[in-house]
């Protein structure tokens, strides 16, 4: 493991947007100029919707201009207040969309093998002010859903699911987004599936789907009724387009990120200190958008941290994701549920975990060499 290799001339991030043909582009934006409809609800955005219903096993699909605007809506939509259970191991909008509505996040430590909310702590933190769950599919990997509806069912509880990680994971043939209450999807530029940036949000109540059109929409009814205080949510037809145009390409790319997955484990697998990411079940269906691994200092050699920093010296910028954990921001340190040693899990592993360069552009040789050079900080503090 101390052999020499040679750099890459050219930076390996963490991951890279998909691109469509300019040519695609630009037949669907002649659609748009033709209609002369760029936002409000245009037909690329209806076609978009039924698309995507029908791509993602959903009964009901509502359109945003991104997934944190989205899941602040969804909070709204079920009325949440009070306190929320959630996970520190996350992106931070998923406690900020809480404080924006004025909900106290309580933090649950997390499961050690998939990273999620550790379902079987939930029940011990319920108090009552708490209005409901709101849990991560962290990394696609979904979460233990039959066990935090069954939580959230005896005590009243609402369930909302951050699926920003999980657009098209399944679970027993159904769409994630059929479990909860209602699941958020982000369509930013970085994920597997983009509208360059967007989100949704997914459930099974017709009410809900009107509902939440309103909200993203400051409320209006129409033309004379403004029937609650909404905000400005609303994707437009050029984001549209694009999403309906990527919706081509999911597969695809889909097909190569499990390629390159694979080339990680057979590179990784038998490395003291690295763990892999956790093999989904048989009934899972998933996304294969990231690869991530966890680096245990003694066992490795060297820290999670080390080996960052050591691998932008070979032009590879991998990526400490989640890290720093959301309850050690400023803005949430003084939360009982955020004091130190009351989430060891989670602090353990934001102190190992590292996202590694994963996009279907990058070749199989690309990430060899990365493990290679990965291999060679092994015992090296």
């Amino acid at each position: 493991m101390s052999e020499k290799i040679e750099g890459f001339r050219e930076p390996i991030y963490v991951t890279r947007p998909v691109f469509p043909t300019i040519e695609e582009v630009t037949e669907k934006l002649e659609d748009i100029w033709r209609a002369k409809w760029l936002t409000n609800n245009g037909p690329q955005h209806h076609k978009l919707e039924e698309e995507l219903t029908e791509y993602l096993k959903v009964p009901y699909l509502n359109l945003f201009n991104n997934g944190t605007i989205a899941l602040m809506v969804a909070c709204q939509s079920l009325r949440l207040m009070g306190d929320v259970i959630t996970t520190p191991f996350t992106f931070a909008a998923t406690p900020h969309v809480l404080s924006w509505n004025n909900i106290r996040p309580i933090f649950c430590d997390i499961d050690p093998v998939t990273m999620n909310i550790d379902a079987d702590k939930i029940e011990s933190m319920i108090t009552p002010q708490t209005t409901a769950i709101l849990a991560v599919h962290v990394f696609g990997t979904p979460c233990d859903v039959e066990k935090i509806q069954s939580v959230a069912d005896k005590y009243g509880l609402r369930v909302i699911y951050d699926a920003a990680h999980a657009f098209g994971v399944e679970i027993d043939g159904k769409g994630i987004g059929n479990f909860g209450d209602i699941s958020m999807l982000s369509f930013h530029a970085t994920k597997l599936y983009h509208t360059v940036e967007g989100g949704a949000l997914v459930h099974k109540d017709k009410n809900l789907k009107e509902r939440i059109d309103l909200l993203k929409n400051f409320g209006i009814k129409n033309e004379e009724e403004v029937v609650m205080p909404g905000i400005n949510g609303k994707m437009n037809e050029i984001q549209a387009a694009v999403g309906r145009i990527m919706l081509g390409y999911v597969e695809g790319e889909r097909e190569k990120r499990i390629a390159l997955g694979k080339v990680y484990g057979e590179e990784l697998g038998e490395v003291p200190g690295i763990t892999l990411m956790p093999k989904a079940g048989g009934n899972v269906r998933l996304n294969h958008q990231y690869y991530v691994i966890r680096i245990e200092e003694e066992a490795f050699g060297c820290s999670r941290d080390e080996v960052y920093d050591r691998f932008k010296e070979y032009n590879v910028y991998a990526r400490k994701y989640f890290h720093p954990l959301c309850s050690e921001y400023t803005c949430y340190r003084q939360l009982s549920s955020a004091a130190q040693g009351k989430l060891p899990v989670a602090e353990k592993v934001g102190r190992e975990v590292l996202s590694m360069p994963m996009y279907g552009a990058l070749a199989a040789e690309d990430v060899r060499r990365i493990c290679r050079i990965l291999k060679s900080f092994y015992g090296k503090k």
